[in-house]
């Protein structure tokens, strides 16, 4: 009677709750970081680690050497080591260079401590890591979302100045109009300055031939000029001679015609007649003084004109290759000139494009600097523990074991219900053969031998139910029905017992704790049914010890009422099909007899 309750209670017992109990874990913490420089200051986050895990006191801790460790994880004073290396901080900062590198936390164990104390390390080891991931993501982030702010304030500047480009832009674009226009006139009046060059250009290639006939005329006039001067001398002398002579002659005539007695009226009349041809005479006189007057300026005017066509023969050949040339400069002039004109043309698209370019990269800018918004410290902070540690996991428990011990608690409960009836049948015979030697009613031989392991179990099961709630504390979503399918899963398994027991005596015994055994192994006590082979598998929806673990999980943690229903319903068929197995097996002997009744196994 008291077997399920040491198995049952014992084994709950000491899996009460043994993740509280892994501070009382020996474990090594070896701390090599030397540290590094980020951002100009000195960081260690090795020492930073070790504080924490030291802190979080979830194993025993003690920070040893390297040597140390090792020795204690080999003899098992330690049940593993956690060991931060040298470079641990150079590797973790270089994630924000071009050559980035993992740091290491080298985790060391030896399974001949404790195989479990491993796998706990591991996952250790991996909170450790996610510990490390987590605070060197959040110190990267906040280095990253400050680069971000850096970049919005540049974009700012960088779109401040981009418009006063625009505006430059613009003003530029608007001096090449002008410019082109400039130069379109530039080449047009280039242009016609040719065509005008051209002309005279041909009129001056006969100048020079020109220019020395009128220096040769010039020259003959000039001496001409001379000749003349010096006649007109000599003519005005003669003719001064003249008017004084006929002044002369006209008073001789006068006394003359006076003395011969002519009336002073004819003589009168006669020099009067004589007077016309003096006023002519004086007439030309005049006429011969003023040219001798003027004849020397003439003469002095003509050497002048000659020696000005002279100068001007002398200079016309010069004078026509320097049209020639003026004509030739302004075709390339003309050439230049369009030339300048298109290009232009072209600074003046070009520059529209480039107005038109920067002004949309003006936009742009004040778009991009606008896209990211401007944070403060605190900001950047909650920011980067966000980034860092982006997902939380909330978990919604529909049921909920209350630790480790009662997780456990369905699967070692039936397993104690198994074991506390298959050790009653070591003591109890399965069948009374007096009973069936003296009765003739099979069905009440079968129900006498079941329900005295039955009955039995049932005080096991509510003497471990007790146990289980009061004194190891477990929580019971349903107590009664609970106690109750505890009570229906100890008939069952005292029917299959009987059952085998009757059916094949002995090898039926031995039967009952093989089937213990496979029911260990397929009943999901522990991992879930779907990690089994095939053929456990297949076994776990058969046997009843699964349909025992499931039904208390579903009572014990508040799951569903009708899967426990439904659990109970397949014991329930378990249990009658083994009454009626023991019930044949008794009709069987209370009609005839075996070798096997008369002569019983010497281990039965």
């Amino acid at each position: 009677m008291l077997v399920p309750l040491l198995y049952g209670g014992l084994y709950l017992w000491a899996n009460r709750d043994p993740y509280a109990a892994l501070d009382r874990v020996p474990a090594a913490l070896v701390v090599q970081d030397e540290g590094t420089t980020v951002d100009g200051r000195q960081v260690t986050y090795g020492a930073d680690i070790a504080t924490s895990i030291e802190k979080d006191a979830t194993f025993d801790w003690s920070t040893v050497s390297a040597s140390a460790a090792a020795r204690g994880v080999q003899n098992g004073t330690y049940d593993f080591s956690i060991t931060l290396p040298v470079d641990f901080s150079a590797n973790l900062a270089s994630a924000a260079t071009d050559s980035p590198d993992q740091g290491l936390v080298v985790l060391r164990t030896n399974d001949t401590n404790s195989y479990l104390a491993t796998t706990i390390a591991g996952q250790a080891a991996e909170k450790i890591r996610a510990q490390i991931a987590r605070q060197v993501g959040e110190e990267a982030a906040d280095r990253f979302l400050l680069g971000f702010s850096d970049i919005r304030s540049s974009l700012t500047d960088a779109a401040a100045g981009a418009g006063s480009l625009a505006s430059g832009a613009a003003d530029a674009a608007d001096g090449a109009a002008a410019l082109r226009d400039g130069t379109a006139s530039v080449a047009t009046g280039a242009s016609s300055l040719q065509d005008g060059l051209d002309q005279l250009s041909a009129g001056a290639a006969a100048l020079p031939g020109s220019t020395v006939t009128l220096a040769a005329g010039a020259r003959s006039t000039s001496d001409g000029a001379a000749a003349l001067s010096v006649g007109a001398s000599r003519l005005a002398a003669s003719s001064a001679a003249v008017t004084g002579g006929y002044s002369q002659a006209r008073g001789a005539l006068e006394q003359q015609l006076l003395a011969a007695g002519t009336p002073q009226a004819q003589v009168d009349a006669l020099l009067a007649g004589l007077d016309q041809y003096g006023a002519s005479v004086s007439a030309l006189n005049e006429g011969v003084q003023s040219l001798a007057a003027q004849a020397p300026a003439l003469a002095d005017g003509s050497a002048q004109v000659a020696d000005g066509a002279q100068q001007l023969a002398d200079a016309a050949p010069g004078l026509a290759d320097g049209i020639a040339s003026a004509d030739a400069g302004a075709a390339s002039l003309t050439t230049g000139a369009q030339q300048a004109a298109d290009g232009a043309s072209s600074l003046s698209a070009g520059t529209d494009q480039v107005a038109a370019g920067v002004a949309q990269l003006r936009d742009s800018l004040q778009k991009g600097a606008g896209d990211i918004p401007a944070t403060t410290d605190s900001q950047r902070s909650v920011q980067a523990s966000a980034v860092a540690d982006p997902v939380a996991v909330e978990t919604q428990a529909v049921t909920k074991a209350t630790d480790y011990g009662a997780g456990l608690a369905p699967f070692f409960l039936t397993l104690a219900a198994w074991i506390g009836i298959y050790a009653l049948f070591l003591i109890v015979k399965p069948l009374s053969r007096r009973a069936i030697t003296a009765l003739a009613s099979p069905w009440k031989v079968t129900l006498a031998g079941w329900l005295t392991p039955g009955l039995l179990g049932v005080v096991q099961a509510a003497t471990l139910f007790v146990l289980t709630t009061t004194v190891l504390g477990f929580g019971v979503a349903s107590p009664a029905p609970m106690l109750a399918f505890m009570a229906l899963t100890s008939l069952t398994f005292a029917a299959i017992l009987l059952a085998l027991n009757a059916l094949l005596g002995s090898v039926g015994q031995f039967l009952g704790l093989v089937l213990m055994v496979v029911q260990l192994v397929t009943a999901a006590g522990t991992f879930p049914w779907q990690t089994l082979p095939g053929p456990l598998a297949a076994l776990h929806h058969v046997l009843p010890m699964s349909y025992g673990v499931d039904g208390l999980r579903q009572l014990m943690y508040g799951g569903s009422g009708a899967t426990a229903l439904g659990d109970a319903a397949v014991l329930l068929g378990w249990l009658l099909v083994a009454l009626a197995a023991t019930l044949l097996t008794t009709g069987r002997m209370t009609r005839a007899r075996t070798l096997r009744d008369l002569r019983p196994s010497l281990i039965g």
